[in-house]
C-alpha cells in the first residue's frame, strides 16, 4: 500500500460533498475494474480486500445520482463480471483529465520546490 507522503508529486483529491471524496484509490479502483472486469481482479491488481472493494464500489454508487459500476453474477462457480456504467466512464475520463490538467499547472513550481530539498546522504 502506498502511503501519501510516499508517492511524489501531486494526490490529487476532489471533495465533492460533505462526507464523499472522489481521489486517487477510487479512481484507480474505477480503472483497474474497467480493465479486469471484475471486481475480485481489480481488488487483487490493487492489492485491495474484496471487502475495500465492495465498500468503496458502495460509496461510490451510492454518492452520485447513477451507479458508477455494474456487477452480474456467475453462475454455479462465481466468477461474475463487474464494468463501467457510462457515467462511470466519464467520472473516470474527467477526473484523469482533472489530475492531467493540475499536474501540468502545476509542474514548474514542483520541480522549484524540489530543487530546494537537501540531498539524501
Amino acid at each position: 500500500m502506498r502511503l501519501p507522503n510516499q508517492t511524489e508529486g501531486l494526490r490529487f483529491r476532489l471533495v465533492l460533498k460533505p462526507g464523499f471524496a472522489l481521489g486517487p484509490g477510487k479512481a484507480d479502483l474505477l480503472e483497474a475494474i474497467a480493465e479486469t472486469g471484475s471486481l475480485s481482479g481489480a481488488g487483487a491488481r490493487l492489492a485491495m480486500s474484496p471487502k475495500r472493494v465492495w465498500n468503496l464500489v458502495r460509496e461510490m454508487n451510492t454518492a452520485f445520482r447513477d451507479p458508477l459500476v455494474e456487477t452480474e453474477k456467475g453462475g454455479t462457480g462465481g466468477g461474475g463480471s463487474a464494468r463501467l456504467t457510462p457515467i462511470g466512464r466519464l467520472v473516470l475520463d474527467r477526473y484523469r483529465a482533472m489530475e492531467a490538467e493540475t499536474n501540468a499547472r502545476i509542474a514548474a513550481g514542483v520541480a522549484e520546490l524540489r530543487g530546494l530539498l537537501r540531498d539524501e546522504g
